[in-house]
């Protein structure tokens, strides 16, 4: 019997799977990548991946998941946290947001990870990132999102989920409502 050679460790085996996945992707789109372990899933849409010996804040391109403050909050950051958690994955990114995270594609055992968040109902397809992302990926998710809607999967069971970005500016709007609240009284 003859003995077929495997990779010393999965993790080898994922990297390898990780530099096929980025080599396919257009140059224009991937200025940059680097491989990490997930150590710490913030919400439904950031994560912490450490590239020893630099911990990185990224926001999953493409999707914006509620808020851990509001309804399906705990349960998208569960089900990231579920689907990625300890685990080593493939961030390719082009830029930081106003916060001064990545915003990246993050690619787990060869599958998009937003596009998993979406599939699962915990996400909404977000506008927003539309620039950075390739047109496939903009109609995949945008799909994805309609489908998951469709089913009431997820968040989507809810009558009337409040999008993330809703939800942010009502709590901007009712925040300077009491500062200004309490200026006035302390006048």
């Amino acid at each position: 019997m003859r003995h077929i050679r495997r990779p010393a460790s999965l993790q080898a085996l994922l990297a390898l799977t990780s530099v096929v996945l980025l080599l396919s992707l257009p140059l224009d789109v991937m200025a940059e990548s680097f491989s990490g372990k997930v150590i710490d899933v913030v919400d439904g849409d950031t994560i912490i991946v450490l590239d020893e010996p630099h911990q990185h804040k990224v926001k999953l391109l493409g999707i914006d998941a509620p808020e851990n403050r509001q309804p399906y909050g705990a349960e998208s950051q569960a089900m990231l946290a579920e689907l990625i958690a300890g685990e080593t994955v493939v961030v390719a990114f082009t830029e930081r947001d106003k916060q001064k995270r990545l915003i990246g594609k993050v690619i787990f055992k060869g599958q998009d990870v937003s596009y998993l968040q979406l599939q699962h109902g915990m996400a909404w397809s977000y506008q927003h990132h539309q620039k950075l992302q390739e047109a496939e990926d903009r109609s995949l998710y945008v799909h994805t999102e309609k489908l998951a809607r469709k089913l009431k999967i997820g968040l989507w069971a809810d009558k009337w989920p409040q999008a993330p970005w809703a939800f942010r500016k009502k709590a901007e709007i009712q925040r300077k409502a009491a500062i200004k609240s309490k200026a006035a009284h302390s006048q």
